[in-house]
């Protein structure tokens, strides 16, 4: 085991090679056997025994969720239309590109059609390759064109079975971090026995499959374990590169899959920067994690075309400014404390300049405003200043984008979960405090070694990498609860590694003065033992239940409203709408668009305010003015927005319209002094009287309960 006192040195394996490893050989009854050979040969058992119950746990999960989707909708079931209806929102989008590619005549007319395409945003020809992460899609599809498997298995089918297929990389992934961080493939069980009891909270993938957190997340558990199998000491050279490559692979597929990777990446860098501040990493092998994520990005925006929403993150500007301050304040890791307090604060406040200026220069040189949307909505989460900026308020009223609900809590203390990582949380960073002191105060000198043996408190460098990583993705997943999923599935990992650590409880007990090897041998292993034990006597048939409950996919209104679409309106038409709604008209009809929720663009964030014109207090002339300069041949209405109840006054998508045109709100309750009553009535409203004004250009041509279709009127 690494102790804080021997890592002054900065090369990739710096730990000193005569250390004693506590982890080798070490029976579950906390024996060390004296023969070799039999130590090899337990060894050799263990680790067959740990990952055939990893492999099964990850095949369990990933039927578990599959059929829990079947169970939910009947989907084996359901017409085509329903199928494809089921994927809500963003998902359909995304899905519309691999069931494009499925029906393309040819791979080089698919892959044409998706480089050029101008039905995803009417009047403008866009690179779908360049803009979303859907390249998983296009793979997905030609793996599927090539496999002799389409008389057995429909394209939806392989695509949905392909993402919970994924779930089972995931648990593997977790379990495996959980068993090297501990020791102990008992540790791996209990992770991700905690992964599927709390699955309401670790993961959503059985009703949003094709959304790209559910690709992504199962890459960046990947790239979490062979980060924490690198951070080990003792790695041989070879070793070494091959975990890189790993961490290099897997960084790159996460890069790959969501447009989110720069955000979720930063936080990891930081992680690593603070560690690497307080000297409990090798610092060579945090340089290679930060150039892994530059390249990994890097390669991601070649293959999207040179995407300048890439180049402007602020990852490779924070990456990049690192490695030139470090380069600047070579001997930041010498001297006394103060000394080195202070190196660190004019360290920290150079990468925060240099940051800033190369992020500035860079979409300075790029004209890149792609991310704006998300920095306005982060200044008015935080209290910045309120603003009325439509697309971040729309962000702010989302349940997605507020604060983590306290009943998550409450849901993951059912399990045990939450109170064993508070603990284990809690002891690590006493640990992580007292170990950073000692480092940035030299008394780690080697005079006082053998004095201080016996109390040091110590502090792995993968523990002390996965204990920054749960905090900090923890303030995440507190501000904004849609990102709680990156934390409740390592909160997984962390409790039970730490419940399984021996130098957890060593720690522990020794400040009880109760320390003995046997005794912490016995402890690390009956206790989650009794938990796992509990876990299963609680939830079992809770779990039974919920695979025996049977449930229906029932939108009858959206399959009229799609069938009509296809069976009445050219296709060649264009719809406007609800970008939730039209991402289910392209998957399904293959109609073009005027916009759609993919909302990482500032000229579609802009289109789709302006079709939202729909829901707000305009006059017909103004509307139909819009409509037509999007090539708008049909409107689509939606009751439950022109009438929305979900959300209270004020984040209603009419009032958000109306407070971003300077109009009063509907109903009771107070208006900012500088808003003014608008000279129309609401146009979703009043267009259903059929007054001449609106006939002149809408004619109304499908309605239900749920949906009203206007088209416009081609006046020369």
């Amino acid at each position: 085991m690494t102790t804080v006192r021997q890592r002054r040195v900065g090369r990739g394996t710096e730990a000193a090679e005569d250390q004693p490893s506590e982890e080798t050989n070490v029976k579950p009854d906390g024996k060390i056997p004296s023969d070799p050979a039999g130590g090899k040969l337990w060894n050799i058992l263990s680790i067959t025994v740990g990952g055939i119950v990893a492999i099964s746990l990850g095949l369990l999960t990933s039927v578990y969720v599959a059929t829990l989707h079947e169970n939910d909708l009947w989907f084996s079931n359901i017409k085509e239309v329903e199928r494809e209806i089921s994927f809500r929102t963003e998902c359909g989008l995304y899905y519309s590109y691999y069931k494009q590619m499925i029906q393309a005549a040819s791979i080089q007319q698919g892959l044409h059609g998706l480089v050029y395409d101008n039905k995803t945003e009417s009047v403008r020809t866009i690179n779908i390759l360049e803009r979303m992460n859907v390249y998983q899609e296009v793979f997905l599809s030609i793996l599927y064109r090539i496999l002799p498997i389409q008389q057995y298995l429909e394209p939806v089918y392989f695509y949905i079975y392909t993402l919970f297929g994924l779930q089972a990389v995931y648990v593997i992934a977790l379990y495996v971090t959980s068993w090297l961080l501990s020791g102990t493939w008992l540790s791996g069980l209990l992770a991700a026995c905690w992964y599927i009891t709390n699955r309401v909270d670790t993961t959503r993938v059985e009703f949003t499959i094709p959304l790209r957190e559910n690709w992504a997340l199962p890459f960046f558990a990947v790239q979490i374990a062979a980060i924490t199998y690198l951070l080990r000491t003792h790695l041989q050279p070879v070793q070494e590169r091959l975990t890189l490559m790993a961490v290099f692979i897997a960084t790159f597929l996460f890069s790959l899959t969501w447009q989110f990777n720069q955000f979720m990446m930063l936080i990891q860098a930081l992680a690593l920067f603070i560690l690497d501040c307080l000297d409990m990493l090798p610092t060579a092998k945090v340089t290679w994690l930060y150039i892994i994520q530059i390249s990994g990005l890097l390669l991601v925006c070649v293959l999207q075309f040179f995407n300048s929403m890439i180049l402007g993150s602020l990852l490779i500007s924070f990456n990049v400014s690192v490695l030139i301050a470090r380069t600047i304040q070579k001997n930041l890791k010498k001297g006394g404390l103060l000394n080195r307090l202070g190196k660190l604060i004019l360290h920290v406040l150079l990468v925060l300049c240099l940051t800033l200026l190369i992020n500035k220069f860079i979409k300075k040189i790029l004209n890149l405003e792609s991310d704006e949307h998300i920095f306005k909505f982060l200044k008015a989460k935080f209290g910045f200043g309120a603003t009325r900026d439509f697309d971040a308020n729309l962000y702010l009223c989302e349940e997605a984008f507020g604060l983590l609900p306290l009943n998550t809590f409450s849901r993951l203390s059912s399990t045990l979960l939450f109170y064993v990582y508070g603990f284990v949380l809690f002891l690590l960073t006493v640990a992580a405090v007292i170990v950073a002191f000692r480092n940035l105060s030299g008394s780690n000198q080697v005079q006082l070694k053998e004095k201080m043996e016996e109390y040091t408190v110590t502090l792995k460098p993968d523990a002390a990498y996965s204990l920054v990583h749960t905090i900090l993705f923890g303030c995440l997943a507190l501000s904004t609860m849609r990102m709680k999923y990156l934390w409740t599935s390592h909160m997984c990992v962390f409790a039970s590694f730490g419940l399984c650590s021996a130098e957890v409880w060593k720690l522990l007990l020794k400040c009880l003065h109760l320390y003995t090897s046997q005794r912490t041998q016995v402890i690390r292993y009956s206790i989650p033992i009794i938990i796992l034990l509990y876990i299963s006597f609680k939830f079992w048939p809770g779990i039974m239940d919920e695979l025996s409950e049977l449930r229906e996919f029932y939108d009858p209104d959206t399959v009229e409203l799609m069938n009509w679409i296809k069976s009445n309106t050219p296709n060649t038409a264009v719809f406007a709408g609800s970008m939730q709604l039209l991402a289910g008209v392209k998957l399904c009809t293959g109609r073009t668009l005027t916009n759609h929720p993919h909302y990482e663009d500032k000229n579609l964030r802009e289109r789709t305010k302006q079709i939202y014109q729909i829901y707000a207090k305009r006059s017909p002339g103004d509307v139909y003015g819009i409509l037509r300069s999007f090539g708008t041949d049909y409107v689509i209405l939606e009751d439950s927005i022109c009438y929305e109840r979900r959300h209270s006054r004020g984040c209603r998508l009419r009032d958000l319209l109306d407070v971003a045109n300077g109009h009063i709100m509907d109903g009771l309750g107070e208006n900012d002094p500088d808003l003014k009553p608008s000279l129309y009535p609401r146009f979703c409203e009043e267009i259903k009287k059929n007054l001449p004004s609106y006939t002149t250009h809408f004619t109304r041509v499908f309605q239900n309960k749920t949906f009203h279709v206007y088209k416009l009127a081609k006046h020369k």
